[in-house]
């Protein structure tokens, strides 16, 4: 296996970590190193293609579980914003008639 490729999978492993920790400015970091070391995979002459089909289906499904988890937070941040809005709203009132 490459050298590339074996920095792909750290780099993978470290993602998936970090995904499950919901380190949202680590996988910002990750995902940039993730998409470097790809181009980099892909323009290695002395690759093995069965190593890196393997790695990049590993990575796609990844980031499919990470889209999944991404959507989730966005939901409950949207939810929380929604009810902070309507708290918001609710105490004017009583202001108001207070």
């Amino acid at each position: 296996m490459s050298q590339a490729v074996l920095q792909l999978n750290e780099t993978r492993a470290a993602l998936s970590a970090a995904m499950h920790n919901k380190d949202w400015e680590a996988i910002g970091d990750l995902d940039r190193q993730c998409r470097e070391q790809v181009d980099v995979a892909m323009q290695d002459a002395e690759r093995d293609e069965q190593a890196l089909r393997e790695t990049m289906e590993q990575l796609l499904a990844l980031y499919a579980e990470l889209v999944q988890v991404c959507t989730a937070q966005r939901t409950a941040i949207g939810a929380e914003l929604t009810a902070v809005h309507r708290s918001s709203k609710g105490a004017k009132v009583y202001q108001m008639f207070g």
